[in-house]
């Protein structure tokens, strides 16, 4: 009777585990997964500062795309901004219609309207799901109107 109601508990358990999401408590820890791989590695002073790109259990991380060139106008940023991100899923073995979640930095609110003209479709019928901020004193980093990164599966 003891061993059926443990059973029972057991089974209860890991079902409202599952739904709740806490099965991927024991992923994240690492436990039944590989290692994380990563793309080229930028360097600062000889010591690794961050990667392009970062998978791990078939999700990719793409890193903040920036365009740090003239012209300095928000459409021609947003522009390359999209084509640098979509290289780097590329190199990780994902794609834009792949992209789960995008988040976008501007420099500039007002430049919100511009940015979406460009961003509109890019990412196939089904677009992901996207934070837009204006980024506070001091800017994008770099001369950039527009930063951009991206969460996709691969």
């Amino acid at each position: 009777m003891k061993t059926e109601r443990r059973s029972a508990i057991k089974k209860l358990f890991t079902s409202a585990a599952a739904l709740l999401g806490v099965g991927y408590v024991a992923k994240a820890n690492g436990i039944g997964s590989k290692e994380k791989e990563v793309g080229e590695v930028t360097e600062f002073q000889d010591v690794p500062l961050f990667s392009g790109h970062t998978t791990y259990n078939n999700i990719v991380y793409i890193a903040g795309k920036g365009a740090h060139v003239a012209p300095f106008e928000i459409k021609a940023h947003t522009e390359i901004v999209l084509q640098e991100l979509e290289k780097e899923l590329i190199k990780a073995g994902s794609s834009m219609d792949k992209v789960l979640k995008v988040s976008v930095f501007l420099n500039d609110i007002a430049d919100y309207k511009g940015m979406n003209e460009v961003y509109k479709g890019r990412f196939g019928k089904r677009p992901p799901v996207r934070t837009t901020v204006a980024v506070a004193k001091g800017g994008v980093p770099g001369d950039s109107l527009v930063e951009m990164d991206c969460i996709a599966y691969v």
